[in-house]
């Protein structure tokens, strides 16, 4: 197992690293945009007009990193140790900062499908990730994109 699949606190420049790494490793093109400072980063609502640090005096990171292919996947890494990744247009809310690489090399790595349920009713996308940890989300769309058919799974 690489070693960025080993659970340990990362930081967002850590996170943005690992997925830098898969990238290069599924020859991926990647974008990132980053927000440092309380001031820049989009949850810091309780940090007054125009502080930029944090009360303990760090500056809060936030990333995001768009990666081009199929699937089309974003990850928003937030501050706060964790992170909203979109795969085809279905959101994964709240994942740690430290799965974050771990979910996206089941992604490109042929391990997250599809299934649908009779109930609750729906499609369903399936992501596993090393230590017995899975996330799953309902798929919105009435049809499924190409990736999303192509994982389907009974």
């Amino acid at each position: 197992m690489p070693i960025m699949d080993h659970p340990r606190l990362l930081t967002t420049e850590a996170a943005v690293s690992a997925v830098r790494a898969l990238a290069d490793e599924y020859r991926l093109t990647m974008t990132v945009t980053e927000d440092i400072g309380a001031d820049q980063t989009s949850r810091r609502t309780s940090a007054g007009a125009f502080v930029t640090v944090d009360p303990d005096g760090s500056l809060p990171h936030e990333a995001f990193v768009e990666l081009a292919g199929a699937p089309e996947v974003s990850v928003r890494i937030f501050p706060e140790d964790d992170a909203k990744i979109t795969v085809d247009g279905v959101e994964f809310q709240d994942v740690p900062k430290d799965s974050v690489p771990a979910f996206l090399r089941s992604v490109y790595g042929g391990l997250a499908f599809t299934k649908g349920r009779f109930f609750p009713p729906g499609q369903w996308l399936v992501v596993p990730v090393p230590g017995d940890e899975t996330y799953q989300e309902l798929i919105a769309s009435v049809t499924l994109t190409p990736w999303l058919a192509r994982s389907a799974r009974n």
